[in-house]
């Protein structure tokens, strides 16, 4: 049997770990899917470049307002698609040509396939090419990611349907879209294909839109969205079939009776699940939680010596940002047993990049309230600063939630323009232990710009005077 000082299972963040002061390890890599991960492949970088397109052909709908007519001629959703994965496919590939090939990876081979513990240390691949290798190592690093979740819809299987993973490849765009989910990836399709002209009809079993977010910005959102694209809230999917012409009828139970809409496609986006159970990891002691989520220390270490754990396949937060951090602890953990290093999830921020934008990090205010957590609340409005005005939006707002005594902030949350961008200075703030007053006062803030939101919002917190 052939061992391996190290085996890396995903090729997302985990791959980022083997670099040249791995030269004197031998090295495994498994990839059951496309080399790169989700975020490269079907996550963060093509939906974001989605988004951007989107975002431009969604101007039209709002230029009358600044005395500007413009109109959408069209989508040419094919130059679209195209321009987007003509440019993440070749780095995928070649991505897997530099581990496969490459003179600095001579240490290191690549297993294009499934791979599962089948004893203590020892994993066994089912090549994508038939085949089956089985070998052991000292060190594991589980970096498997996650997949869409598949409700039990009746019909859904026979009709056929999209996820998030097939969605972006579509061969033209339908006229109506519905989108079963009512989280980020169904709020951020619902932006792109609605933007594009696609009818689109969100169907969510929760009461509002997003509904993790801060309570307030959630029902913000909700009613934005509403005015964009049908919504249909405390709606629950029983079914569905295909209609005679082709196109798919969606039936729903909702608080009045029984509902249904008919499209051309159906998008599925309820979540993501951990491919932990993929790996049969109980072979090897590997524990998991009641949600599948592999368990790890705060050195991102499993329960077994020497098997470390990172990504979707262990946090609940599923960001590659949280993802990259892990990978570093455990790179660095991995060259240094002897001085490890913990992981840091005291402040991890997030983003929805749909219209408008969602940024957040920190306490939301039921949060606060649940866990009897002191806090004061600022909130300024995009429409109550200059650059607001210049864009003319009466929907945003950034709240912000700090210690009443110490001035700590222990929560942001922002809706509107550029909200991932707007929301640093506050990420930052929380991570070096900067007090609002301190920031608010202790520095320039650029007038006219968007930053004086968060300036503003600090600036009306009420805090103790001794803070």
């Amino acid at each position: 049997m052939t061992h391996f000082d190290l085996v890396i299972i995903g090729t997302g963040s985990g791959n980022t770990i083997v670099n040249h002061r791995f030269a004197d390890w031998k090295v495994a890599i498994v990839e059951r899917g496309t080399f790169g991960g989700t975020c490269l492949n079907v996550g963060c970088i093509p939906t974001k470049m989605f988004v951007h397109t989107a975002d431009l052909a969604a101007t039209p709908s709002v230029s009358s307002r600044y005395g500007v007519d413009e109109q959408l001629l069209g989508v040419r959703w094919p130059e679209v698609r195209d321009r987007i994965f003509d440019r993440i496919d070749p780095i995928a590939a070649g991505g897997s040509e530099y581990r496969h090939h490459h003179p600095d990876n001579a240490n290191v081979h690549v297993y294009d396939g499934t791979g599962r513990f089948t004893g203590d240390k020892e994993l066994t691949v089912d090549g994508k090419d038939g085949s089956t290798s089985v070998f052991s190592a000292d060190r594991f690093v589980i970096a498997a990611g996650s997949r869409p979740v598949i409700p039990q819809i009746p019909g859904l299987e026979e009709v056929g349907y999209h996820t998030s993973n097939t969605i972006m490849r579509i061969p033209e765009l339908p006229r109506r879209l519905a989108i079963i989910g009512s989280g980020f990836v169904a709020a951020e399709f619902a932006h792109i294909f609605s933007s594009y002209g696609v009818e689109v009809t969100v169907i969510a079993r929760s009461d509002r839109l997003l509904r993790h977010e801060d309570t307030e910005i959630s029902e913000q959102f909700t009613e934005v969205a509403r005015g964009k694209y049908d919504v249909r809230l405390e709606h629950e999917t029983i079914g569905v079939d295909r209609q005679h012409d082709g196109s798919i009828r969606v039936r729903m139970l909702d608080p009045d009776g029984r509902d249904e809409v008919i499209v051309d496609e159906l998008l599925v986006a309820v979540g993501r699940t951990p491919n932990s159970d993929l790996l049969d990891l109980d072979a090897t002691g590997v524990e998991v939680d009641k949600d599948g989520r592999v368990v790890v220390d705060e050195y991102q270490q499993t329960a077994v010596d020497g098997i470390y754990a990172l990504g979707d396949v262990t946090t609940p937060h599923q960001l590659k940002h949280v993802a990259n951090h892990e990978a570093r602890v455990v790179k660095h953990n991995l060259l240094n047993p002897d001085d490890r290093i913990k992981a840091d999830h005291r402040f991890v921020p997030h983003a929805v990049f749909s219209s408008p934008q969602i940024a957040a990090v920190g306490l939301t205010e039921d949060e606060a309230r649940e866990r009897d957590i002191p806090y004061v609340v600022g909130i300024e409005r995009y429409a109550d600063i200059a650059y607001g005005w210049a864009m003319e939006d009466t929907t945003g707002f950034a709240k912000i939630l700090a210690d009443p005594k110490s001035g700590q902030i222990i929560g942001c949350h922002i809706l509107g323009p550029q909200a991932s961008a707007v929301i640093q200075p506050v990420i930052q703030a929380m991570s070096f232990g900067l007090d609002a007053h301190s920031m608010a006062r202790n520095q320039y803030w650029i007038h006219p710009a968007m930053s004086e939101l968060i300036e503003n919002a600090l600036l009306k917190l009420k805090l103790d005077p001794k803070s």
